[in-house]
């Protein structure tokens, strides 16, 4: 397996998979998951002669279980790591919910030189911020946040899978086609990983506020958001992203949930493709 090692001596687990020569399409994780999360992307872009990499954040997957950096910045230091460990150039940045706030740390703090970083896309990402501020009225309240993280204190396990099997693939919807298989994977993806940094993620996907990364991000963007999101509302996400953002295209898909790149993937990798095509 493959790691690089950061600056404060983290671990860092990614995977690099096709020609060297491609352009690369590296895609951001959500939380509590990992790299596996965007199998179906990977092996999808994989197929049609990119490069694709994606990694583990810390405290997630299979990198290490550390104590401490369980927040934004470190997020997209370890990122910056990995782009520089493997000296990507023309990158394509996906990033979904959590990961998608990683992708405007990422691209707004460590993009520069430029020609590192050529279109970033936002799926059901957090960006600007989902907690409920002066400046964003429409987020949710710290209730919310307080509720993940006494019932991860409590029952991480149980947690996890009430996540998975309910407001996540919109699987607690009326007449929902559960798929019993994404939900072990979830489960299994979430477990892997260290309760603390689970913990404290909460707080860097809902309390970062990311105005200003979304403001210095000039490269085309996408955002990608569907209108039946239980976890990261579209109106205070997608929305504001795309006005916030320089130079980006909005895409708001009727009934989909969080999860949408893994139950509407047959849909989503094609808008992905197209986006990176155009």
């Amino acid at each position: 397996m493959a790691y690089v090692t950061t600056t404060d001596g983290v671990e860092i687990f990614y995977k690099d998979w096709g020609p060297k020569g491609a352009q690369p399409i590296v895609f951001h994780h959500g939380w509590p998951l990992s790299s596996d999360d965007w199998d179906a992307q990977m092996m999808f872009f994989l197929s049609e002669g990119f490069r694709v990499v994606a990694h583990d954040r810390r405290g997630h997957g299979r990198s290490a279980q550390v104590s401490e950096g369980h927040d934004m910045d470190h997020y997209a230091a370890d990122a910056a790591a990995v782009m520089e460990h493997l000296d990507l150039r023309n990158a394509v940045h996906i990033g979904h919910s959590t990961g998608g706030g990683e992708v405007a740390a990422y691209v707004a703090r460590y993009g520069i030189p430029r020609d590192r970083v050529a279109k970033a896309v936002l799926v059901s990402a957090v960006p600007p911020i989902i907690l409920k501020t002066e400046a964003y009225p429409g987020g949710l309240p710290i209730e919310v946040f307080d509720g993940f993280r006494s019932a991860l204190a409590a029952n991480r396990a149980q947690f996890f899978r009430d996540v998975a099997a309910g407001p996540f693939y919109g699987f607690n919807r009326e007449g929902a086609d559960v798929k019993e298989a994404v939900v072990d994977n979830w489960w299994r993806q979430g477990m892997m990983g260290s309760a603390k940094a689970h913990y404290e993620g909460i707080k860097a996907f809902s309390e970062t506020d990311q105005t200003a990364d979304l403001k210095a991000i000039t490269v085309p963007a996408l955002v990608l958001h569907g209108d039946d999101d239980q976890v990261v509302p579209y109106k205070n996400a997608g929305v504001l992203q795309a006005e916030i953002l320089p130079n980006a295209a909005l895409k708001l898909y009727k009934g989909y949930p969080h999860g949408m790149l893994t139950v509407h993937a047959d849909v989503i990798n094609l808008d992905l493709l197209a986006f990176v095509r155009s």
